[in-house]
């Protein structure tokens, strides 16, 4: 299997090329920035982009969704984020942006296969009300992508639009650290984590 972390835009944000193998199909997980970046990941691999998952809506994690000619997945509780500068935070910095490339709705519990890879999606809404994380099933388990839901330390904001910080703790408790403590958590920001370290030294659950 083929993961890859890149930190892309001001926000530093984690863009994840995930493939089966090398000279395969893959998906690309939050492209919010430096479209370059990740395309030399994929070059690297000999990798052909199949679609675009994105963990919710806000621009640094959208950014570059349309530059890859694929088709897009969000949750359906962030759509409106997509198609509206204003929801997706670009608009308030006088770049608008808004997705044109195909969208397709993804729901709660619904498994999403591409090429010797599944995933399984957790809407854990808090952060926006359709954020999502996303549980690799094949070819390898205990991995998870948590977006802006759950970082190494902390938790995604909820004070802007849709946020919900006890809906977010709540889902959090709910949908992830329910999972084997050996479980990697691959956040939206920042270093990659356990859900047993977050379990034991998260500030906000234990």
């Amino acid at each position: 299997m083929i993961l890859e972390t890149i930190t892309v835009g001001v926000m530093d944000t984690n863009c994840y090329v995930l493939a089966a193998a090398k000279n395969s199909e893959a998906l690309i997980i939050d492209p919010g920035a430096e479209e370059r970046k990740i395309r030399r990941v994929l070059e690297k691999h000999k990798l052909r982009p199949a679609f675009i998952i994105n963990t919710h809506g806000h621009y640094d994690h959208i950014g570059v969704d349309d530059k890859f000619g694929v088709p897009v997945y969000v949750h359906k509780d962030d759509l409106a984020l997509l198609r509206d500068p204003l929801l997706n935070l670009s608009g308030l910095f006088a770049m608008p942006y808004t997705v044109k490339s195909e969208i397709r709705i993804l729901e709660d519990n619904l498994s999403i296969e591409l090429v010797g890879l599944e995933l399984k999606v957790l809407h854990i809404p808090g952060h926006t009300r359709g954020g999502i994380a996303l549980l690799l099933k094949k070819p390898v388990e205990r991995v998870v992508f948590t977006g802006d839901t759950l970082f190494c330390q902390g938790i995604g904001r909820s004070d802007l639009e849709g946020g919900n910080e006890a809906l977010l703790i709540k889902s959090i408790r709910e949908k992830l650290l329910t999972l084997p403590d050996e479980t990697k958590i691959y956040p939206g920001h920042g270093p990659s984590s356990t859900i047993g370290v977050e379990k034991k030294n998260n500030p906000f659950f234990n």
